[in-house]
């Protein structure tokens, strides 16, 4: 089994915060070369990379990169460092030894430390690698995705607290039900009128709802549009598999990042939050739903697996088979999920 110091001369250990970066350079042996911070600016980056470049003799070959947070905090690091020629990963959970204690330092070296030992074939490279094009395009997926849930996540909001108003008071809107878009356009065209000052102030308050709710919704409907023509350009193929549409695909595309990054199927299972954890007792042999991994992606695969055992023929076949053998919806669920998961795999791995 190869492992990182069989390949690299040199590790460089990353602790990535948002004001401050601090470095540890491990040789192969384990030796301690150079411990140093820099900010996190642009100035201190760059300052940070030809400091690296110093202490490892400008062999980028020999360094590896290990960096925590490589989507969030050390996200802009560890572009200006591909950019610049360095392999950079994500930094391996360090086992943490309590009597050490804990700063900047000390996470710094863990994280050099724990790559230096880690087989290659269990790499982590960073999101956002490959095909610099692709990457663009799954940045801008990430950012719309984002600004999509923080835009359903408020119209959300306005239309429960436009609801509240309308069944506490008598504005002469029937909300006994779920709110149409007929009647929220309605509420938006409403003009003041002679009436007490409560109902007045009630109705001026539900057209500022209405109007949000209506600005919120033109502005999900150009963010789908967005994302559609960017999933068009990175992986039209997902678009072919029954249930997934332009959101899900853009979520399972960001998760996935590019060809290498999930070393199998299973690792991207583990991701997914869809590898079966077994939750066997005595005579019972059953399996139960993981609850870890990303989030996102797992409600995503949650979402097609529904579309599919809804619409999908070959599902709904297969969905009455296994009830008809005594499973419950849920483990059938759980069975599509992981199914779902090794077919987008397979599929953006072999496009």
């Amino acid at each position: 089994m190869t492992i990182v110091a069989d390949l690299f001369r040199f590790v460089v250990g990353v602790d990535t915060h948002a004001a401050t970066h601090t470095y540890t350079i491990l040789e192969s042996s384990g030796r301690v070369i150079d411990q140093q911070q820099f900010p996190a600016s642009p100035a201190g980056l760059t300052r940070a990379i030809d400091w690296i470049g110093r202490r490892t003799e400008g062999d980028l070959d020999a360094t590896l990169v290990a960096a925590e947070d490589t989507g969030t905090y050390g996200a802009i690091l560890a572009g200006r460092l591909a950019v610049s020629g360095y392999r950079v990963v994500e930094a391996p959970t360090p086992r943490r030894d309590p009597a050490a204690g804990k700063n900047d330092a000390i996470d710094s070296l863990a994280a050099a430390r724990s790559t230096l030992t880690t087989p290659t074939r269990r790499l982590r490279d960073r999101r956002g690698g490959g095909d610099q094009h692709a990457a663009s395009v799954r940045s801008a997926l990430q950012v719309l995705l984002t600004a999509r849930e923080q835009a359903t996540g408020e119209r959300t909001r306005a239309v429960n607290a436009l609801t509240a108003l309308l069944r506490t008071n008598d504005l002469d809107i029937d909300a006994r039900r779920a709110l149409t878009n007929t009647q929220i356009k309605t509420i938006s065209r409403w003009r003041r009128r002679e009436e007490p000052i409560d109902l007045a102030t009630t109705r001026a308050h539900a057209v500022r709802l209405a109007l949000r709710i209506t600005e919120l919704d033109s502005q999900i409907t150009d963010n789908a549009n967005q994302i559609k023509t960017l999933v068009h350009d990175q992986a039209p193929i997902l678009l072919d598999q029954p249930g997934i549409g332009p959101v899900t695909a853009a979520i399972i595309l960001t998760a996935w990042s590019h060809p290498g990054r999930v070393r199998s199927e299973t690792a991207f299972a583990k991701i997914a939050g869809t590898a079966p954890l077994p939750a066997s007792s005595g005579n019972t042999q059953r399996h139960r739903l993981n609850r870890g991994g990303d989030r996102r992606l797992n409600r995503a695969l949650h979402t097609i697996v529904l579309t599919r055992m809804r619409c999908d023929p070959t599902t709904r076949a297969y969905t009455e088979r296994r009830r008809a053998e005594g499973k419950t919806t849920r483990e059938i669920r759980r069975i599509l999920k992981r199914y779902t998961t090794r077919q987008i795999y397979r599929t953006l791995n072999t496009a």
